[in-house]
């Protein structure tokens, strides 16, 4: 394309943005600080709530748009469209409004909050493939067979141009200096409309895309030059799980984004929860990508003072995946460490470690996990929550320093995964051990406190600890205490005055710990 005929390409979007139809479904968001990610960050971070739209999600733009410019002829046979979920509503929500036939072709990973919010607009659910290509090529085919008009979630320029109309917001709404706005990307439609708009009018505004490490199909096309198509695409930010973008977004994209930045899980998870702490509101994955990608550009250039705009595209999560993102964002934020550690197995070297980690005050436990599996030494799996990244190296060091031998986990995939879970099982050194559940007030220093008060001649054979941030906390221990010391046992619980439940040959204990 020649110069000449970008400017009149440009030209041609502006006008279609700026004559879009979508105020009669979609409602003008807030451009809203997030003040305390701008203080910590010491730049302004402006929130665009395209999160409050009447379906959680920018979306409904773009389908509405293009939906409102049918011939009648056609919007009376109904349309189609393949979605992961957000796009699927725009679609229902303007079908009602419109009063046609929607067909809505999703992919069966697709969160039931989306689901169901479809089938409440009205929409005619079909579930097919593992992602949103999968389900693209289906809803091609039933179009073929059922004469409806397809109506793309990004690849079509009154899509974009509806999507383009967030930016024409996000330009009024703050005329006084943007450094960067930051769009999340799945097939392209959103940063296409916004790219197109912000460059035809503040054109020293950057326009940056991102997307997720593991769904980077736009990153990879613009550098390639032509649309690549990806094997698999991570379904973590199942509202970007695309794996292949559309051919006028990746133009326009090319033609008009400054740059790309790829964000991990962890990230995005620390940046859901950025946004809960400002706003008050959840957003799905998708829709904090924006701010993960702020986080980490002004991280790696050491930026302060300047002002960052991103959407908050969608809200449209799973109840049951919060679990998830809560344990993940302690990481992404650098928040929490994680460590094996090796310690004696000798008379007060436990005590000695448990003294250590107290030793600082302020650090919490939010971890401990062990079993008895070596006469000689025990392996220790200790979470901590920390301020600063760097702190996990100091606090590795000060434990070696004492002559504690300690793995950092914090960045290891399988511990964080999978082996937190699984530290016990049975053990052939735990004989005549006793099972016990405690509640205690989830204080700080509470745990160390009970792991004080224990016996020295009282072996651990078991302990297992992790904080789930409720009122109380709840550990399972194991404990060798011998005939002798009866009494004296009965009267340690008895002065601890925490609420406990003995599990010796309970079903648990009998099949899995004896």
């Amino acid at each position: 394309m020649s110069a000449h005929d970008f400017a009149r390409s440009a030209q041609d979007y502006l006008k279609k943005i700026l004559t879009a139809r979508v105020y009669d479904v979609a409602v003008e968001t807030a451009l809203e600080p997030a003040r305390t990610l701008s203080g910590r960050l010491g730049n302004q971070v402006l929130l665009k709530r395209e999160d409050q739209q009447p379906v959680f999600s920018f979306k409904l733009r773009g389908a509405y748009n293009k939906m409102a410019h049918l011939p009648a002829e056609l919007l009376a046979r109904g349309v189609i469209c393949a979605s992961a979920g957000n796009h699927a509503q725009g679609v229902a929500l303007a079908a009602r409004r419109l009063g046609c036939r929607a067909r809505i072709v999703m992919p069966v990973t697709t969160p039931r909050v989306k689901i169901d919010a479809v089938h409440a607009l009205g929409g005619e659910v079909v579930l097919h493939g593992d992602s949103y290509s999968d389900a693209y090529q289906h809803a091609l085919v039933l179009q073929g067979e059922q004469g409806l008009t397809f109506v793309h979630p990004f690849d079509d320029p009154d899509v974009i141009a509806g999507q383009g109309t967030v930016a024409m917001e996000i330009l009024r709404q703050h005329q006084g200096p943007i450094d960067a706005v930051f769009v999340a990307v799945g097939g392209g439609g959103l940063i296409a409309g916004v790219a197109a708009y912000v460059k035809a009018v503040r054109p020293e505004i950057q326009v940056i895309g991102v997307q997720t490490v593991d769904s980077d199909a736009m990153v990879r096309s613009v550098r390639s030059g032509e649309r690549v198509t990806l094997h698999d695409v991570g379904l973590f930010s199942d509202g970007t799980a695309v794996k292949q973008v559309g051919v006028e977004t990746l133009r326009l994209a090319r033609e008009l984004v400054d740059d790309f930045v790829t964000v991990d899980t962890d990230e995005v998870c620390a940046a859901i929860k950025d946004v809960f702490q400002d706003t008050r509101s959840i957003l799905e994955p998708a829709g904090a990508l924006g701010v993960a990608a702020i986080k980490q550009h002004v991280q790696s250039h050491g930026l302060k003072g300047r002002t960052f705009v991103t959407i908050t595209c969608g809200a449209n999560m799973n109840f049951d995946r919060l679990r998830f993102v809560a344990e993940r964002a302690e990481f992404g934020e650098k928040r929490e460490a994680l460590y094996a550690v090796t310690i004696p197995e000798e008379r007060g070297s436990f005590r000695r470690f448990c003294e250590l980690i107290g030793a600082s005050g302020s650090r919490q436990v939010t971890e401990f996990n062990y079993r008895i599996s070596d006469p000689k030494v025990a392996h220790v799996f200790v979470g901590l929550s920390i301020t600063r990244a760097e702190e996990a190296a100091h606090i590795a060091r000060t434990f070696e320093q004492h002559g504690f031998a300690t793995v950092d986990l914090s960045d290891d995939e399988l511990a964080k995964e999978h082996v937190r879970h699984m530290v016990g099982g049975r053990s052939e050194l735990a004989r005549e051990e006793r099972i016990f559940r405690f509640v205690f007030p989830e204080r700080p220093g509470a745990l160390l406190r009970f792991l004080s008060a224990l016996h020295p001649d009282w072996n651990i054979s078991l302990f297992h600890y992790r904080n789930q941030g409720a009122d109380y906390g709840r550990i399972l221990v194991g404990l060798q205490v011998p005939a002798r010391d009866e009494e004296a046992f009965a009267r340690f619980l008895e002065a601890l005055d925490y609420p406990c439940v003995e599990e010796t040959g309970s079903p648990v204990h009998s099949l899995f710990l004896r």
